[in-house]
Parts: structure tokens; C-alpha cells; sequence
């Protein structure tokens, strides 16, 4: 790379490490209604993480039932860019990713997080990720984290998440316990 790059070296570093794979993740209802966001690229800009949000629901819902799961990036979310998503039910669940990411892979990916989430769930619905938001994120982190897959066994994932249910167990009893102790004194 120095023979090559010289002084670029450096730049060349920062940039690839700038570089998210995955932009932002996100299940939107059939009506519109944001269920779950997570952004990776634009994480503090809330008006234009609405707008993302908008534009890709609209062309979402104009594209028949027998279309392709992929859409190339546009000049609102970036010409270097695809989202790639599918329907189950009333959800559906967006992956925006750079276009560097393998379609067929980023599908795979959304299957594993949406079996994940029944295995979790017993037929994820949506009130189950309404209601158990912090579940669905950690199992989320799990798979995908600042923008890059970590995980993509399910059954690692599982055991993850049953490990992670069975620490917050304890600390539930424990908790109860300590507050049965102060209501004897």
C-alpha cells in the first residue's frame, strides 16, 4: 500500500473505515407507520431519516406483487446504493445497503432476522415488535452491528438472545427479592 499510495495511505484508511455496508434497517407496516429504524449512516439527522423513511415506503407500495426485491439507489438515498427488502404479512421488513452487498445475501440476512423473530415469538406479528421493542433490537445487534453483519446462524442467535432473556430473568428475581426484604424490615 505505501508503494502504491504514498501518502494517501492514511485518507484511503479513514474512508474505507467511514464505509457502512448497511445504511439503515427498518420494518414499515403496509400504512406507512415506522415499526422499527435503524440507521447507520445517517444516525443523527432525524428529518431526513423521515424523509428516507417516506420515499421508500412510496416506492414500495407502487411495485406489483410479482416484481424483484431490489431497488438501485436514486439521488434522495444515494446513487452507490440499493434497497432491498420483502413483504411478510402487514410488514415490511427494508434493508438500505451499499451497492457493494450481495442482493441474494441481504435477503438471506432478512430471513434470518424474521425466523429469528418467530423462533422469539412464536409468529411474530406486529404488536409483538410494538410491544417488545427491546427484544427485537437486541436480537437485531445480534445479526447487524454499526452497519455490518455479525451473525448469521440462527441457532448462535437464539442462544444469544435465550442467554440474554435468562440474565434479565435473574435480575427480575433478584430485584423482587430485594424489595420483599425492604417491605419485612
Amino acid at each position: 500500500i505505501n508503494a502504491e499510495y504514498g501518502d494517501n495511505k492514511k485518507f484511503l484508511v479513514r474512508k474505507l473505515l467511514k464505509r457502512k455496508m448497511i445504511k439503515a434497517i427498518l420494518i414499515v407496516n403496509n400504512h406507512g407507520k415506522p415499526r422499527l429504524t435503524k440507521f447507520y449512516d445517517i444516525a443523527g439527522d432525524e428529518a431526513k431519516q423521515q424523509e428516507v423513511i417516506r420515499e421508500i415506503f412510496k416506492l414500495l407500495t407502487k411495485r406489483g406483487e410479482h416484481m424483484c426485491n431490489f431497488l438501485e439507489g436514486d439521488r434522495q438515498w444515494g446513487k452507490d446504493t440499493k434497497i432491498i427488502y420483502r413483504q411478510y404479512a402487514t410488514l415490511f421488513f427494508v434493508f438500505w445497503v451499499d451497492s457493494s452487498e450481495s442482493e441474494l445475501g441481504i435477503l438471506d440476512l432478512i430471513q434470518v432476522f424474521v425466523e429469528t423473530l418467530d423462533n422469539c415469538f412464536e409468529n411474530v406479528c406486529e404488536l409483538d415488535i410494538i410491544f417488545n421493542m427491546d427484544k427485537v433490537h437486541y436480537i437485531l445487534d445480534e445479526i447487524v452491528m454499526g452497519g455490518m453483519v455479525l451473525e448469521t446462524d440462527m441457532p448462535s442467535i437464539l442462544k444469544a438472545y435465550n442467554e440474554q432473556a435468562e440474565i434479565v430473568k435473574s435480575e427480575n428475581r433478584l430485584q423482587a427479592g430485594i424489595d420483599l426484604s425492604l417491605i419485612h424490615i
